[in-house]
């Protein structure tokens, strides 16, 4: 039988222990800004729309609603991850999204597409020698990887996980 010994001191927390929740805190409020960012910069959806149809991969009615929706997608991640609302998903989401997005980029890039990413408004045809798809991708893969921290780490300060008791 083993006995517990209420009255035995904690041990003191690691240095991981104490750093984690704000490294996550500090992914959870620069992801959300570029979110947002990304957001505000593709109004109006028009912005939106003309990026994504740039792509060549969807039909014009599917190009159409994902031009609408993904700026209110990417503000909802946004304002759940400065909330701290569902962190572990929204993370996971979040990087899944930059994983999508360098998909698209990949497959522009591979077809010989001429195109802004429209990733912070624009979008659409560039001249030959104008895009960055490198720059995009290693900026997506920057941003997926917060979104990856976040899905694992989501213990955070000022997180309504913590005030729920979802982490502790």
């Amino acid at each position: 039988m083993t006995e517990t010994h209420d009255d035995a001191p904690a041990q003191p927390a690691s240095r991981w222990e104490t750093v984690q929740p704000w490294l996550t805190l500090a992914c959870r409020v620069g992801l959300a800004a570029v979110l947002i960012t990304a957001a505000v910069t593709k109004f109006p959806p028009a912005l939106s729309v003309q990026a994504v149809e740039a792509y060549d991969l969807f039909p014009a009615e599917i190009a159409l609603l994902i031009g609408h929706l993904l700026p209110l997608f990417e503000l909802a991640l946004a304002l759940l991850l400065l909330v701290g609302m569902a962190t572990r998903q929204v993370g996971a989401v979040s990087a899944l999204l930059m994983v999508v997005f360098i998909a698209g980029i990949l497959s522009a890039m591979a077809r010989g597409l001429n195109i802004d990413c429209g990733c912070f408004g624009g979008g659409g045809q560039v001249d030959p020698g104008e895009t960055t798809y490198g720059l995009s991708i290693a900026r997506d893969i920057a941003f997926a990887a917060m979104g990856a921290f976040i899905a694992l780490w989501p213990r955070s300060p000022f997180a309504l996980d913590r005030v729920l008791g979802l982490f502790r």
